[in-house]
């Protein structure tokens, strides 16, 4: 319950740099317009014959807004939006507004003064910010102040019509603020799943040849501090199931071996199909003797899934390398695999000299 109503408050607005810069320029906005709002209220103090006419406490109200409201521009806006701290800075900055506008009101006569129409405003700007709870929270705490401050003093029709017409703007403000955030939640699944779409493969449900590569040029960047391998997997007999079984049986075996990859890697670890029958594997190897040991778990179980139908994997196994490209990243692996395959499939190929490992043709100076 209480983490119910703390995301229904304080939900981070933002989660990516143009979200960010968005509501950075929200902000930028409200100064500017507090700004203007507080330069007519002293206007409206030095030329309208009311109460609050030449009124100190209107004017030093004012001239607080004016020197104060670009003081937020100092904070550390772009971090604040992507945490709590943003519904904070909206919340503290109405409450503000409402303390110096609802003090105003008051000096210029309360419910007769005209300067209420500045908490509108207000509400009205600072609920683009606000969950619908936030809102209805922060408008019923502007309605509650205006009248024990502005109208129970001295009661009157007219004080009591702007509460309810207050409250009412509130109510508006919470149904434009849901549907103001249910449309930013749609689009933000509808972005998430045309990623999840544009880097996975139909038919396997791995990631494909794209996503692979964006993953192997951020693990190039980071060879000097973590030792990386690249297994280049190619079925051994796949067309063969092709053209006496058909596609459908073809493509059954290909998911089989997408199960099969995954079994044998780590859930950190990445598998893509690159087309066709072609597989790749790019994974973390802490140990010397893991890049050899994850090479055979992925010969054996692509031989175990494909008995059946007389499918193995030939595997190309190479270093991923500080200052590699990823092209040649790829070339070496395809390499090594082709001396696999041309050694006669279902065994590992790396450089030139290899040994035995349990039937499979393994080499250790990968």
């Amino acid at each position: 319950m209480g983490a119910a109503v703390r995301r229904s408050l304080y939900r981070p607005l933002a989660e990516d740099d143009g979200r960010v810069a968005y509501w950075v320029h929200h902000v930028r906005l409200g100064v500017l317009l507090t700004e203007v709002a507080a330069l007519a209220a002293v206007g409206y103090a030095l030329f309208t014959p009311t109460p609050g006419r030449m009124h100190p406490v209107l004017l030093a109200a004012a001239a607080l807004a004016i020197l104060g409201s670009p003081l937020v521009l100092l904070l550390p806006l772009p971090a604040m939006m992507r945490d709590a701290r943003g519904p904070v800075l909206f919340y503290a900055w109405s409450g503000a507004t409402t303390v110096l506008v609802v003090v105003g009101t008051r000096m210029d006569g309360g419910a007769d003064s005209a300067l209420i129409v500045l908490l509108f405003l207000t509400l009205g700007f600072m609920s683009a910010a606000f969950q619908p709870a936030g809102v209805v929270a922060m408008g019923s705490v502007m309605v509650v102040s205006y009248l024990v401050v502005d109208v129970l003093p001295q009661p009157s029709t007219a004080g009591l019509f702007v509460a309810v017409v207050m409250a009412a703007f509130t109510m508006l403000c919470a149904m434009a603020s849901a549907n103001q955030w249910e449309a930013y939640d749609r689009l933000t699944l509808l972005l998430r799943t045309h990623e999840t779409l544009a880097a996975t493969d139909p038919l396997t449900g791995c990631l494909n040849r794209r996503a692979f590569l964006d993953r192997l040029h951020a693990a190039i960047g980071g060879a000097a501090e973590e030792s990386t391998v690249v297994c280049l997997v190619d079925l051994d007999g796949f067309k063969a199931v092709n053209d006496r079984d058909g596609h459908a049986a073809g493509d059954a075996v290909l998911r089989s071996v997408t199960t099969a990859l995954a079994a044998a890697v780590r859930e950190t670890d990445t598998v893509a199909r690159l087309g066709g029958d072609e597989f790749a594997v790019l994974a973390a190897v802490p140990e010397p003797g893991d890049a050899t040991r994850l090479a055979e778990r992925i010969r054996e179980g692509i031989a175990r899934v494909g008995r059946s139908v007389g499918v193995t994997a030939s595997v190309g196994l190479t270093v991923v390398r500080a200052g590699d490209d990823d092209h040649e990243v790829l070339l070496r692996a395809d390499q090594a695999m082709y001396r696999a395959k041309a050694a006669g499939g279902n065994r590992i190929g790396g450089p030139p000299s290899a040994v035995r490992f349990d039937g499979a043709s393994v080499d250790h100076s990968v």
